[in-house]
């Protein structure tokens, strides 16, 4: 049977406010981009009676048997989006966890994409919302991964257009706990992105926001803000902001030649920790 490929690309918050919270979920406003860093999703259809899902890879230790992979079939199963459909899934993880990068969230979300354009599964936008939202918040983001600016009411607005930025993305040897950042999240920001535009992809106007979740994070985790400080230093440097709630910290030029340049004073600095020079897709 025919394998198919699948590139599973790592989400950047440029910008991201926390606005309130609701119950439970805090409100959350950003402007996004993916960058050519992706995960590498191989499926094909088996005649078994069960899925079959294995992690390979630098990043896929400690990977348990649930994850965002398996809840996604399982939840597809239950509502016989699949008609009882079984797969095998390898997935070379090549985008850290604990980053902040969505690497898990955006997996689920390109099986999604893959399901949906090869007709294997038909749903309506409402119910794909709120199939997303029961396996993780950013899954939705993933959906056509694309420039995107998502609101504090929980609407996205995706552009067409692409913004053309050069990477420089840090993960030291520890990653963040997205539960305990937000846990400790006590203040809310006025929203700035409720009225989206392509503007908001402006270097200039992305150089003035922030990410609320930087003091929580650089608190708990003081080199955070250290690798912040350091590559904020380097020349042509556009700006630097964590991504999520850590702990990827990016780096941000407007050529490959900065960026490059970038990559190699980080590592005679910083040369245990994993690094990638990228760009955005």
């Amino acid at each position: 049977m025919t394998t198919f490929k699948i590139k599973s690309h790592a989400k950047l918050n440029l910008a991201l406010s926390i606005t309130g919270k609701s119950f439970q979920l805090h409100k959350i406003e950003s402007i996004i981009s993916f960058i050519d860093l992706y995960d590498l999703i191989y499926l094909k259809l088996i005649n078994s009676k069960n899925h079959k899902v294995t992690f390979e890879g630098k990043f896929s230790k400690g990977i348990g048997k649930k994850n965002t992979v398996s809840n996604l079939l399982k939840l597809l199963d239950k509502k016989k989006f699949l008609s009882n459909k079984k797969f095998k899934i390898r997935i070379i993880k090549n985008i850290p966890q604990e980053s902040g990068m969505g690497g898990g969230s955006i997996n689920a979300a390109s099986l999604i994409n893959f399901f949906i354009v090869k007709k294997i599964i038909k749903i309506k936008n409402s119910e794909l919302y709120k199939l997303t939202k029961m396996i993780g918040s950013d899954v939705i983001l993933g959906i056509k991964p694309t420039d995107s600016i998502l609101t504090s009411n929980g609407k996205i607005k995706r552009y067409k257009q692409k913004s053309k930025l050069y990477t420089l993305v840090v993960k030291p040897n520890f990653g963040c706990s997205t539960r305990y950042i937000f846990s400790k999240v006590k203040s809310f920001s006025n929203s700035k992105f409720n009225f989206p535009k392509p503007s908001m992809f402006n270097k200039k106007y992305l150089k003035k926001l922030d990410n609320d979740l930087e003091k929580i994070a650089f608190k708990k985790h003081p080199k955070l803000k250290n690798i912040k400080s350091f590559l904020s230093t380097i020349p042509n440097t556009i700006f630097v902001r964590m991504s999520g709630s850590g702990s990827a910290i990016v780096a941000y030029f407007q050529s490959k030649k900065a960026c490059g340049v970038a990559l190699k004073q980080f590592k005679q600095k910083f040369n245990s920790y994993w690094c990638i020079a990228s760009k955005t897709i």
